[in-house]
């Protein structure tokens, strides 16, 4: 089990005795590098102020005023949300249940998957963002607040939610908002390819026609299962010609029907595409499959799900920049999102970019 991490920009916890000397300087070096002077002083006073306060009420200042509830910014999916009154009412009755203030509601739009209400998140001195939809959302949301030290948490009312499911967290709602309020921080990777980043997996060639292919009812109406159907149109595509250089080394040159990369590596049904992925190692790992038709897939399916090596099907790499060339232009996708097409991805983990709130380590 990883351990639990301090991130680079992680900031000071509250409850503190007293606030640091020179807190409030080495905080605003670190957010203002990020986003600016103004979200600077709007967590410089969440965080420093809310020490200093706690420290006076500590030692006896009557004075003092009591210190403020706690407050969360909830980013929301809407089209990921059957019922919207009811969704609210949950997460208010998780707020009231754990002692937090009426959350700030922000929703995602199809122009703005997640990084600007982040941000607004941030702005607004948030004490923590719930990122409420897919991966997708996840991962826009992330964007907003990694290397700000506010920590993002997940509610998995998505589709593949493949980031929640690695992470352990509950596909209940009021379990997963549990965790999003009382959970323990964590410092993980960040991947970024061709500039955008992910927070679970990449992926060129059959796994975006996949996702190209499954209309979103069908997702709303079979779930998980849309995609099964959706990649048996494109079992029998030829494999295409790849080359892949890892951090600089030779190129290795060969024909796969798919590269996919992760920050994390078990997918739906505890399959363990990348098993030895971890979200905070400060590397990313990588697969190449080679299969054409049913038997080449059926075949690839029992090595990866029995972990056996060689057969020249599967090839693997552990690395910190990946530069993937094909020889035509190829689909690609960023945690179930598809990005366009490309001959050329260049991937590259950035280190406990990224504060994730993970279900409290039991004692």
């Amino acid at each position: 089990m990883p351990n639990f991490l301090p991130g680079p920009a992680r900031l000071p916890r509250r409850g503190r005795p007293a606030a640091r000397a020179g807190a409030g300087r080495s905080l605003a070096g670190r957010i203002s590098r990020n986003y600016g002077t103004g979200t600077c002083r709007n967590i410089h006073d969440r965080y420093v102020s809310s020490d200093v306060q706690y420290a006076a009420q500590e030692h006896g200042d009557r004075g003092a005023e009591p210190a403020r509830l706690l407050r969360a910014a909830v980013v929301v999916n809407p089209t990921k949300v059957g019922d919207s009154a009811a969704f609210r009412h949950a997460v208010r009755a998780a707020m009231q249940e754990h002692g937090w203030s009426d959350p700030l509601w922000l929703e995602t739009t199809a122009d703005d998957p997640g990084r600007g209400p982040a941000r607004e998140a941030v702005a607004a001195a948030a004490d923590v963002v719930l990122a409420c939809g897919g991966d997708g959302t996840v991962t826009a949301c992330a964007e907003g607040v990694a290397g700000t030290g506010v920590p993002l948490a997940v509610v998995p009312i998505g589709t593949g939610n493949l980031l929640a499911r690695n992470i352990g967290l509950p596909a209940d709602l009021r379990a997963a908002l549990s965790v999003a309020l009382t959970g323990a921080d964590r410092a993980i990777d960040l991947g970024v390819a061709n500039g955008a980043p992910f927070v679970v997996m990449a992926g060129l060639g059959l796994d975006a026609r996949m996702l190209s292919d499954t209309p979103e009812p069908l997702k709303r109406r079979l779930g998980w299962a849309a995609y099964a159907i959706s990649v048996l149109r494109h079992l029998r595509d030829r494999p295409m010609r790849v080359t892949l250089t890892a951090d600089g080394g030779p190129p290795v040159r060969l024909r796969s029907s798919a590269v996919i990369i992760g920050n994390v590596g078990w997918l739906r049904g505890g399959v363990p595409l990348l098993p030895d992925a971890r979200p905070d190692d400060g590397k990313l790992d990588a697969v190449a499959l080679r299969a054409q038709g049913v038997a080449g897939w059926l075949a690839i399916t029992a090595q990866v799900l029995l972990r056996r090596a060689g057969s020249g099907r599967v090839t693997r790499f552990v690395f910190s920049e990946l530069v993937i060339q094909t020889a035509s232009l190829q689909p690609w996708e960023l945690d179930g999102e598809v990005m366009g097409t490309t001959s050329r991805l260049v991937i590259a983990a950035q280190p406990g970019h990224l504060l994730l709130r993970h279900p409290a380590k039991r004692p």
